[in-house]
């Protein structure tokens, strides 16, 4: 195909146990590693999702995390959550129906309608300018956690004989590097835009959590910034930019 340069991507580091690929992520960040590159955890010992939950990995699934450096500023270096689910999108792609996809705001892959993965985006400011990205993504592709916090599921329900995490690794990082060169070029709205195409429960009502208070409304859309839309009762609407939302008890 013209046209299409071929993606580089960056080293797939394997560690056969490993407390966190994010906390990893966040000793070589601070110990001045430059170059970019992913950690794979076959065994985590203290797996972390957001707001400090505990994320259960388990034997046989996904836990990996991209670290790189970026100039963009805090905010706007954020928005690389989406792009994370994106790419989460893809590997699932490979391997399930598309229409069993989805991705809830902010950044929860589905598959089934069920989560499948979570993403936790951590940084810092970097010794040599900018920031250090810490993008650790879970994907269940062999067994749902045991202990779950709300339903879940994994690739092996659709699947007799997932991939193993070194392939789906593989799989997730030249699907992250596409997304990442989209958002370069093209900017977030291209992002935003084929966020949307996936979204979970745009145009119904939700309950959205905001730590001290819960807020209901009509999910309409995505800002500009990432931000999710939410339309009041009154008809006023309200910015979300960070929480958990919930869709019909989801």
């Amino acid at each position: 195909m013209t046209g299409v340069s071929p993606v580089t991507v960056p080293p797939i580091v394997v560690l056969d146990e490993i407390d966190s690929t994010n906390a990893e992520a966040r000793r070589r960040a601070e110990a001045g590693a430059v170059e970019p590159l992913w950690l794979v955890g076959l065994r985590q010992t203290a797996g972390r999702g957001r707001r400090g939950r505990a994320w259960e990995t388990g034997e046989g699934n996904l836990a990996a995390t991209l670290l790189f450096r970026t100039e963009r500023p805090p905010a706007e270096a954020a928005q690389v959550s989406f792009v994370a689910a994106l790419a989460v999108a893809d590997l699932l792609a490979r391997y399930v129906p598309s229409h069993l996809i989805s991705l809830k705001w902010p950044n929860d892959p589905l598959l089934g309608g069920l989560k499948v993965s979570g993403i936790l985006v951590e940084s810092g400011a970097s010794p040599f300018g900018g920031l250090w990205l810490a993008v650790g993504i879970g994907v269940n592709l062999k067994r749902k956690p045991i202990d779950a916090e709300r339903p879940a599921t994994a690739i092996a329900t659709y699947l007799e004989a997932p991939p193993s995490p070194q392939e789906a690794a593989e799989v997730l990082a030249e699907a992250f590097e596409r997304w990442l060169r989209t958002w370069d070029i093209l900017g977030f709205r291209a992002i935003a835009d084929a966020w949307t195409a996936r979204a979970h429960g745009l145009g119904e009502p939700c309950v959205a959590r905001l730590g001290h208070e819960t807020v209901e409304g009509v999910a309409e859309a995505l800002d500009a910034d990432g931000a999710l839309r939410l339309r009041l009762a009154d008809g006023s609407v309200r910015r979300i930019t960070a929480g958990d939302v919930f869709f019909g008890g989801a």
